[in-house]
């Protein structure tokens, strides 16, 4: 069974981390490029974080640079999302998700992605 596989989502305050997980399962992830999206609830989806095949690319909403950070071990067939100063707006069901044949800015901006994850919820509270 293809799926990829989302941990790593808490109650977290603001201002706080947490680092999420994405791993592949039944594929590998060698030639995909790797997405972290996020919907609020009443909210549209919105790509969060892209990164290229081989991590030497990636692309970031305006709303999280310089405070998430997106790699990728492919050896261990996962995918991190470092989020750092988290806001409450940051709260949200986070997806990982996966294409090949694209760019960090397609996937990102456009999704329709091949596969996608559960999600894992972040909440950020005081």
């Amino acid at each position: 069974q293809l799926r990829l596989v989302e941990s790593g989502g808490d109650l977290v305050q603001p201002g706080g981390s947490l680092r999420l997980s994405c791993v592949a399962s039944g594929f590998t992830l060698d030639d995909y490029v790797i997405g972290w999206f996020r919907q609020a609830p009443g909210k549209e989806r919105e790509g969060v974080a892209c990164i290229s095949v081989r991590g030497l690319n990636t692309y970031y909403t305006d709303s999280v640079k310089g405070r998430f950070t997106g790699s990728r071990d492919n050896a261990k067939n996962t995918v991190y999302l470092q989020m750092n100063s988290l806001k409450l707006e940051d709260t949200a069901v986070y997806y990982c998700a996966a294409k090949r044949f694209t760019t960090v800015q397609s996937l990102c901006v456009i999704a329709q992605p091949e596969y996608w994850g559960q999600g894992t919820q972040v909440t950020v509270s005081s």
